[in-house]
This record gives C-alpha cells, structure tokens and sequence, in this order.
C-alpha cells in the first residue's frame, strides 16, 4: 500500500517498479495473461479476476504503507535515484561521491502512461557544452538552465518553473521539449493548458515534470494551482462508483512554460518562476525539427552524464550551504549557491537579479497594481481603509476583470500585491486600526527611499525565544 492508500504489486526478483491492481498495464492484465498462457483456449472470467483483485487489495491493506516514486526518489541513504523508465528496471544512483547505474533500484518507483525510457548517462566529452551548442541562449542564461535541470532531480524541495520568454522565432517550445525530456522523459511533454483544476491533477500526477507551451493568458485558478504544484499540492475526489470512498492525488512537480509576455504572470507565480530569455533565430543558422532532434538523441547521454556529474558535486556541498538572507524559493537558492561553489559560477546573483525583472514585469501587467504605484508615487506615504483607496484610484474608463469590486476584495487585492509592490521599494503594512469606535483596518503604503532597500518582509517581533538550546545552559524540564 503507498502511502496516498493505493494498492501495487511488486514482481518477485523482477525490477523494483509497483505494479497497480486494476489500471491499465496493472496486476489483472497480467493474472488474464498468465492464466490464458497456462490454458490454452481459455480465459479468466471477469468475476474470478474481480474477486482476485479484491482479495490482493485485502493482503495490501494489512501492510504499512511504503512511499512509491515517480521518476526520482531518495535512497534511505540520503542518495537521489533516477528512474531510467526501461523495461528491466535500472536506474541512476546519485551522492556525494559520484554516480552510478545499478540494475535495481533501491526504491520503489511506480510507472505512467506519460513516461518515456530514459538513455542510459555516458561520459563523453563536455555535455554541457553539447548542450549549450543546441540552444540560442547567452552563457548567463545557459548556466541557470543547468542548475534548474540539476535541482529538478531533487525531489523533497520546491522547483520553480521554468520560464522561456522570447519573441517568435526564438524556438520557445522546442527547447521547453528538450528540458523536460532530459528530466522527465514524455511522449507528450509539451501540454496545452488544462481546462480546469481536475484534469490538471490528472496530468500532474502522470508525470513528474511537464511543460505548458504557448501560455499568453493566466487564469486565477491556474495561477494558484501552478503555485500549489511547485510547493506540493493534494487533491481528494470521490472514487468512481462508491458514495463515501475518496481517491486521493498528492504531487510536488517540475513545471516549465513558453510565453512571450511574461507579464501574464500573476504576482504568486511570479514569484516562483525563473525566467531565461531567448534569443532569436538567424534565419541562416535556423535547423529543421528532424535534425534538431536527431542532434538532441545523439548527445543526449553525454549531457545527462555531465548533470549527473554537477548534481553529485551539489550533494556533496549542499549540507554545508547556509545564505546570508533566504528569498522566497530558499531550498532552490541554496541549490543555486552550491552549483556556485562547486562550479565557480554565479547563479545565484543572476536568479535573483531575473527575479526582480520578472516581479516589474508582473506589475505592469497589472492595471491594479500600477495605480497602487502612482498613488503612491504621488503622496509619498497613503493611509486609509480599503473603502477609501477605491475611492482614491481612479478607475480606468473600461474596468479589468481583476479590478476589485468593493473594499473586502480591494483589502485582499493589496495585500497578495504586497511582496511584488516591495520589490519595487513600496512597503504596504496592514496591522494597524482606526482609533475611532469602528476599529477599521488600515491599509499604509509607504515609498522606501531610493538610499534604502527595499524591505524584505515588514518588521516584527522575533518568532521565537531567546534561548539556549538543551545542554547549552538549560536543562530538561520535570516532568509532572
């Protein structure tokens, strides 16, 4: 049983890969399969294969449940396996001090419909540079693709997805293809964007990183669902044919999109993207898809070797990386320096720099937010209820949808714009209350001066005491 209560089989001696009950591929085909080989010109009735399933389902039941991967999965040792996808089970063991493929894996790894085999790595000159060769991006842009496809193999830590931005021509969807299919190999890595919440979790369950390509327009639900998927998210839906059985999905995935307008990012997603530019095409060193792809197979064990090689080097440090000040995606920052320390890049500075770009560009997208920033560019300092600062915007002649339509919304409106309307020096502080018998809450937007950066978080109290950890002056309190 995995630990979202599904039940799988797992071959004796065969490859370590969970074999579902009743799917497609599952458990029952094969029962069918081996009973119609043992019996010439017969076949398992469905009602003896139904009650075979229920009864495996009864022996799952009564174990504890075990985690069952996709694609990656963390060894008890602390090191990262890949599951190359073939047919024999073998998969990519990564640590500190190197990597290697073993014929089993250590971990159980479940399969999907949307996986693809993966090559097997093989050291064969500069990968990296291989791979730089097949893209039209600069060596800064280059650099932080790599350490994005790096931390994509980590599987416990939030990814933030991947941004390709550029004007047509600039080969967006192609090179979105070619990351996720050096991750997560796809007969369909690139997605058109889901209809609604549900077939997205369909999708994101199916595999463990996947591209939305051609994204001009992001609707709220999906800019908060694509939020949940990079931090981890679950969904519990009624089972099919039962009134009080639920199914559950739980996923944490690698995402990557094609744009031209990044400023159809909204500000959560904004803040959880890295963006690389692209650059345009000479129509002279433009290649056909068939001999881009052919080019792509050819070095495509070469530069897995290459990332694999990076990640071990990442593993090594990554236990010793500690940041001065932590941005929002921490745990892939921290992966940012230790591909710094080890490679001698700057990964980091230039994620950091793109990400402020990125912010600026997501508020001018916003006609909400860009009068937030001329109020304020104009008084300096404003003060007031939500009521008042809808009475003090001027709205435009041809309202937006995500124009707020009364105080409660214009409050909640501010207060998501927050962390984008720091990055550009204002600070919005909401704790404070009127002193008259009404007790409204306001809402102050100050101008940080150009001399002072911009403030990270608004200023508060300490989150926790003050004191000596245990054996450091303290002492296990009584118990009573």
């Amino acid at each position: 049983m995995s630990t979202d209560a599904r039940p799988y089989a797992v071959a004796l001696g065969g490859p370590n890969v969970a074999v579902p009950l009743r799917n497609k591929a599952g458990v029952r085909q094969r029962l069918a399969r081996q009973f119609a080989d043992a019996y010439p010109g017969e076949v398992a009735s469905q009602s003896a294969l139904a009650d075979a399933m229920t009864v495996l389902e009864g022996l799952a039941e009564d174990t504890d449940p075990v985690p069952v991967n996709l694609r990656v999965g963390r060894a008890p040792d602390g090191a990262i396996v890949v599951d190359l996808g073939t047919a024999d089970g073998r998969a990519v063991v990564v640590s500190g001090t190197g990597w290697r493929v073993v014929d089993r894996a250590p971990v159980l790894f479940r399969r999907s419909g949307a996986m693809a085999p993966m090559p097997a790595p093989v050291l064969d000159g500069d990968g990296l540079a291989q791979l730089h060769g097949l893209l039209n991006m600069d060596e800064t842009a280059f650099r932080q693709l790599v350490a994005w496809l790096v931390a994509a193999w980590i599987p416990d830590i939030p990814h933030p997805a991947l941004v390709c931005k550029g004007e047509q021509g600039t080969g967006k969807s192609k090179a979105a293809q070619m990351f996720i299919n050096l991750v997560d190999p796809s007969p369909a890595a690139k997605r058109s964007q889901p209809r609604d919440e549900k077939a997205w979790s369909r999708q994101a369950f199916s595999s463990w990183a996947l591209c939305l390509d051609n994204v001009s327009t992001i609707p709220p639900w999906l800019s908060d669902t694509l939020c949940k998927a990079v931090t981890g998210d679950g969904v519990v839906d009624r089972a099919l044919y039962t009134d009080d059985d639920v199914v559950v999905l739980t996923f944490k995935r690698v995402l990557a999109l094609t744009t031209i307008d990044a400023g159809a990012l909204a500000g959560d997603l904004a803040e959880r993207v890295l963006l690389l530019d692209l650059q345009l095409i000479d129509s002279t060193r433009r290649r056909s898809e068939e001999e881009l792809d052919t080019a792509f197979e050819a070095v495509r064990p070469a530069v897995l070797a290459a990332l694999f090689d990076v990640l071990a080097c990442v593993l090594a440090v990554l236990p010793g990386v500690r940041l001065e000040s932590m941005p929002r995606m921490a745990d892939f920052a921290r992966v940012l320096a230790a591909v710094d320390q080890t490679q001698g890049w700057s990964t980091l500075r230039d994620y950091e720099a793109a990400s402020a770009n990125v912010a600026t560009d997501a508020l001018e997208g916003d006609p909400f937010a860009m009068a937030l920033a001329a109020l304020v560019d104009h008084a300096g300092t404003w003060q007031g209820t939500a009521a008042q600062l809808l009475e003090a915007l001027p709205v435009p002649m041809v309202r937006p949808p995500t124009w707020p339509k009364d105080a409660t919304r214009a409050g909640g409106r501010v207060k998501r714009l927050a962390p984008l309307l720091r990055s550009i020096g204002i600070t919005v502080d909401d704790t404070q209350r009127s002193r008259d018998r009404h007790r409204h809450k306001l809402l102050i937007l100050t101008r940080t001066p150009d001399d002072q950066p911009p403030a990270s978080a608004p200023d508060q109290r300490p989150l926790w005491p003050q004191v000596a950890p245990i054996g450091q002056g303290n002492t296990i309190p009584h118990q009573h």
